[in-house]
């Protein structure tokens, strides 16, 4: 493991945020939601595409809070633009459990 300064970790903006919206992801390769996340008046909402299907449903995402990394340049992931990378723990079997608040928290706190 390549280890980085502190100083690199801080520019890895993490922030909480809220699921607002939930989307099959047809167009994926891999089974895939699009997710609108709210975060805060600050940064907005933005959407991005998550390989999540393995372990959750639409309903259970719904409201559920999140962390992104929200300072990442906007990608394109077939005819969709991401605009934040939801983070997750990938497990040996490669579903994707998600990396969340274990308390309620406003949206677009920084995680530091």
């Amino acid at each position: 493991m390549k280890h980085i300064s502190w100083s690199d970790f801080e520019k890895v903006v993490m922030c909480s945020g809220t699921i607002i919206d939930v989307q099959d992801f047809p167009q994926a390769r891999k089974p895939a939601y699009i997710i609108t996340v709210d975060f805060g008046e600050k940064i907005g909402v933005r959407k991005s595409s998550a390989q999540i299907k393995d372990l959750y449903s639409k309903e259970e995402l719904l409201d559920k809070q999140i962390i992104g990394v929200v300072n990442f340049p906007v990608k394109q992931i077939g005819p969709f633009m991401s605009e934040f990378l939801i983070t997750g723990l990938i497990q040996k079997d490669g579903s994707v459990v998600l990396a969340i608040p274990d308390k309620e928290v406003d949206n677009g706190l920084r995680l530091g």
